[in-house]
């Protein structure tokens, strides 16, 4: 069922997606050539207690899983697509790249984001697979806008994607296995929100919802498999990922983005 938020939810939303967005940007900040992925994880985790919040996926167990997920973190390392689990063995590595993906529950609802950051210096590839998941991003949530449908926002995604590749003579591809959601009163809530579909299909968007998007594109295969540990899935053909997300409230006009520390509009996950 698609839950429509109230105006004081949407309130709490807008100060929960402030709280997660400072906590993220902070985290892209420490990702260095050195770092223990699981650093990161612990000081996700202090960073919003301190802010009086709490982490979203530590212990969550989402549908299907077989044990709750042990981190406040999920941090994805090259071919690594996405829900990663840190370790302090995981040291990052000059011209790798990260996935940080980092949810939070404030005053008991919850927002979601998540950013591709690179370890040092990266290559020209990384960069632009980077770049272009990140653009893909914002031509989704271009595409949200009430009295339009879930199957625009996949749409305008898949357009973007199948154009890049064309102009640049690429061949990335849109994992399809998993999506964007609804969020707000539950980590994950209807509707399902695919990164391809057919522009007027699917369920109708209406001011009011709150969704999260997130286009994972891979270097490669489109296919991905799953670790044994669970949770981790990665690219089938071993070629690296790339992962952005941000939450959104859909609105009579432009969609406004809930996670981001300095405006209502803030398309590129871009702070000062």
């Amino acid at each position: 069922m698609i839950i429509i938020k109230t105006p004081e939810e949407i309130e709490i939303l807008r100060e929960g997606g402030k709280h997660l967005a400072t906590v993220l940007y902070k985290l892209r900040d420490m990702v260095k050539p050195g770092v223990s992925t699981k650093d990161l994880d612990l000081h996700a985790e202090k960073l919003i207690r301190e802010m009086g919040d709490v982490p979203a996926f530590l212990n969550y167990r989402p549908e299907g899983a077989n044990k709750p997920f042990p981190a406040s973190l999920c941090i994805s390392v090259n071919d690594e697509v996405v829900h990663g689990i840190p370790s302090q063995k995981r040291i990052l590595q000059e011209g790798d790249i990260v996935s940080l993906d980092l949810g939070l529950k404030h005053k008991n609802l919850f927002t979601d984001m998540a950013l591709t950051v690179p370890v040092g210096v990266v290559s020209k590839e990384n960069k632009k697979l980077m770049d272009i998941t990140e653009q893909a991003l914002a031509v989704g949530i271009s595409a949200a806008r009430s009295g339009g449908t879930v199957g625009d926002i996949g749409h305008a995604v898949a357009s973007f994607v199948r154009s890049q590749n064309k102009n640049n003579n690429m061949q990335y591809g849109i994992v399809e296995v998993l999506s964007g959601h609804g969020v707000g009163r539950a980590i994950h809530e209807d509707p399902y929100i695919p990164n391809f579909g057919k522009a007027g299909t699917g369920a109708k968007l209406v001011s009011g919802m709150v969704i999260a998007l997130e286009p994972m594109l891979n270097a490669g295969t489109k296919n991905v498999t799953i670790d044994a540990d669970g949770y981790t899935f990665r690219t089938a053909d071993g070629k690296n990922s790339a992962h952005f997300e941000h939450t959104i409230l859909i609105t009579d006009g432009e969609a406004e983005i809930l996670t981001c520390t300095n405006t209502k509009k803030d398309p590129k996950g871009l702070v000062p």
